[in-house]
């Protein structure tokens, strides 16, 4: 009796089976160099401050309450009074951008006890032994206050909108308007950081924070014209960066004469210097 053949295996289509492709774990990425590695290194470090944001959104919540307490009572009685020209505008008009822009210096101005918490909790010394620029970790660290200070100025433009306040809706001024924030609160939170390279400890920053707020604020247009001011104060403002910042926005915003391209110039100028000053100083922190 002949054997029976064996019937011949259909061929496959499909190849076998050999589990998951490990090279991708075995082979690094390509590492970034020249001037990519900088904005990189930045847009990680600002992502990472972000998550923080993410998960407790009360700050967002609590730091609402002031600008909304500024525009409804401060704002809502002067321009009863009619006490402080402002060119034909209504003064909550007038008084609109510069609460967006006191609000997200609030928000930028203490940023430096966050540096010094990361200090505090070993994170800062790990960070600064990284391949990441110190310059990068500082600019990252300011465009997240800056993004938080967006958010805030959201908040501020909604509820200045309930209360009639004549703004415009061009999405090209409301880009420019969340760039002024941006620069604005990149700036004081550089600041801070600077400061806090100097004075080293929460306290002391806090103490100066709280001193340099209000002369920033009020040495401002924020308020009230320029051409009310005294002389000296006059002086105060046109080298206070807060100035350029409310003379962008309400150019933006309202309409009113502005000098955007030196406004620009000054907060970018400011925004450079200040990541350069926090830089520098960074490492007196980790000492």
């Amino acid at each position: 009796m002949s054997a029976v053949p064996a019937a011949p295996q259909a061929d496959s289509a499909e190849p076998p089976d050999t589990g998951p492709d490990l090279g991708l774990l075995l082979v690094p990425p390509r590492a970034r160099a020249g001037w990519r590695l900088v904005p990189a290194r930045a847009w990680a470090m600002c992502a990472v401050e972000l998550q923080k944001l993410r998960h407790d959104r009360t700050e967002l919540y609590t730091r609402a309450v002031q600008p909304a307490l500024w525009l409804l009572v401060f704002g809502e009685t002067f321009t009863r009074l009619k006490a402080i020209p402002t060119g034909g505008i209504p003064y909550l008009d007038y008084l609109a951008p510069g609460i967006i822009a006191q609000s997200a210096m609030f928000i930028a101005i203490f940023y430096g006890i966050m540096i010094i918490w990361d200090r505090d909790s070993g994170v800062l010394t790990k960070l600064l032994v990284t391949p990441t620029p110190r310059a990068a970790l500082v600019a990252g660290k300011a465009f997240a206050a800056g993004v938080k200070a967006v958010l805030q100025a959201v908040v501020v433009v909604l509820i200045a909108a309930v209360l009639g306040v004549a703004m415009t809706w061009n999405p090209v001024r409301l880009l420019g308007v969340v760039a002024v924030v941006l620069l604005g609160s990149a700036f004081f939170s550089c600041l801070s950081m600077a400061i806090a390279g100097i004075v080293l400890t929460r306290d002391r920053l806090m103490g100066i924070g709280q001193a340099i707020t209000m002369p920033l604020f009020f040495g401002s247009s924020a308020l009230y014209p320029l051409a009310l001011m005294p002389g000296w104060l006059q002086a105060v403002s046109k080298a206070n960066p807060l100035s350029y910042q409310v003379d962008a926005l309400r150019g933006l915003l309202i309409g009113t004469p502005a000098h955007l391209p030196l406004d620009f110039a000054v907060l970018t100028g400011a925004t450079v210097l200040g990541i350069a000053a926090a830089s520098a100083l960074l490492g007196r922190l980790a000492r």
